[in-house]
């Protein structure tokens, strides 16, 4: 009876820590957000900083938003930014805009923290 009672408690322990886990993953993309975007950029309407207001950018065209100054780069690059092209440039925006002015910003080299921003981003349509 007493190892029945130790195997029950050790599997609700896994399954509650897995939750928590599940829970912090999909409750950080604002805190990934903050730590490696918010410096330059706001994800609220019109909030221009250094960088460009994110609010709505998925399915908005590049170099759009009202308010900011863009690169002629960025002006002409022709893009229409949904979830794909938003990963390619967070991991290396000199690759999918060259001459943008995300300087010193080279890019994110995590999938996951790529993903917590994007699925973030997409949380605030227009």
């Amino acid at each position: 009876m007493h190892l029945l009672f130790v195997v029950a408690a050790l599997a609700l322990s896994s399954a509650l820590a897995g939750a928590a886990a599940a829970a912090d993953n999909t409750s950080s993309g604002q805190e990934v957000f903050n730590n490696a975007c918010r410096t330059c950029h706001s994800w609220k309407k019109d909030d221009q900083r250094l960088g460009p207001d994110l609010h709505g950018i998925v399915g908005r065209k590049a170099g759009t938003a009202a308010g900011y100054a863009y690169s002629q780069a960025m002006k002409a690059s022709d893009i229409t930014w949904d979830e794909a092209t938003l990963d390619k440039f967070i991991a290396d925006p000199d690759h999918v805009v060259p001459n943008n002015n995300m300087k010193p910003f080279t890019g994110i080299s995590d999938e996951g923290q790529r993903k917590q921003i994007v699925d973030f981003l997409k949380t605030n349509p227009n």
